[in-house]
């Protein structure tokens, strides 16, 4: 294949990847769109002179749907079945792959690329989807760890019907926590890692020819991802977990500290906001 020819294909591969990278995205985000809209909706009103017994079965209706979201999410309603608990999970899934997908994006061009380089080489490696299979295991794993921790604040009624902590007290605990945070040396490390896909490829010993090598790189990377954003992940208790203006701006800091070659100065201005922030409202408790 000349110059060229490979030149096209690349670029055909480069619009491709992104316009799949894009598709899933918006889909994503749609899906956390609909559930927040479905959340803020007021719930229909009783007609004059209903019984109670209309009452107790128009509950029990929403109950067998299952997707009585505000009864499984807000305290004092009543314990998570299993059915509660998968959909939770789901909605913290579908969340992580919308606000993380732009950020990884660069590095999944980039395999692209250099995948059909390697082809035309006749030293094929294992294809882009084995590796962000990889990388988007780690933040599945991550959104059951948070599916768990929603269910651990709303037993202990720390949580509101917006998904938000109604304690100012922790409120402001968790934002000095990801403050400080940010300016940890393991955060730096992690964001260097995200930063430069290069040099992450290069200290871990490149591409793979296998899938499963392929995917235990993504890993890897999701892994320093994680490292870099599990903290600002945990603000969403404090905007609400269906904030939706709040997920795009935690999604819009992780991919400034990601993207901007001020990525670390960003991470340490966000962070003693955050601290500034949390006392404040620290403050207002006492």
């Amino acid at each position: 294949m000349g110059d060229r020819a490979l030149e096209a294909v690349l670029r055909r591969d480069r619009t491709v990847v992104m316009a799949a990278l894009v598709v899933i995205a918006v889909l994503a985000w749609a899906y956390v769109l609909w559930l927040a809209i479905d959340m803020a909706m007021p719930e229909s009103p009783m007609p004059a002179g209903a019984s109670g017994d209309m009452a107790a079965m128009d509950m029990s209706n929403m109950d067998m749907a299952g997707m009585d979201v505000g009864a499984a999410v807000a305290p004092g309603f009543r314990a998570w079945t299993l059915a509660d608990f998968a959909f939770i999970f789901t909605m913290w899934a579908v969340m992580m792959v919308g606000m993380m997908t732009p950020s990884v994006a660069p590095l999944l061009l980039l395999y692209a690329g250099i995948g059909r380089k390697a082809q035309a080489a006749g030293r094929p490696i294992a294809s882009t989807g084995w590796f962000f299979t990889g990388y988007l295991t780690v933040w599945i794993v991550f959104s059951i760890a948070a599916t768990g921790a929603q269910w651990l604040l709303g037993r202990l009624a720390l949580l509101d019907p917006s998904m938000a902590t109604d304690s100012t007290i922790l409120g402001g605990l968790v934002l000095i926590a990801a403050g400080l945070y940010q300016w940890t040396p393991i955060k730096g490390v992690c964001l260097r890692q995200c930063q430069g896909p290069i040099g992450f490829l290069m200290s871990h010993g490149g591409f793979r020819s296998a899938p499963l090598g392929a995917i235990r790189l993504g890993v890897d990377h999701g892994l320093y991802c994680l490292g870099c954003c599990w903290a600002l992940m945990a603000l969403l208790f404090v905007g609400g977990v269906m904030n939706i203006l709040w997920i795009a701006g935690i999604a819009i800091l992780v991919l400034l500290e990601k993207t901007a070659t001020s990525g670390p100065l960003i991470s340490r201005i966000s962070g003693a906001l955050m601290v500034a922030a949390g006392v404040w409202l620290m403050s207002r408790a006492l």
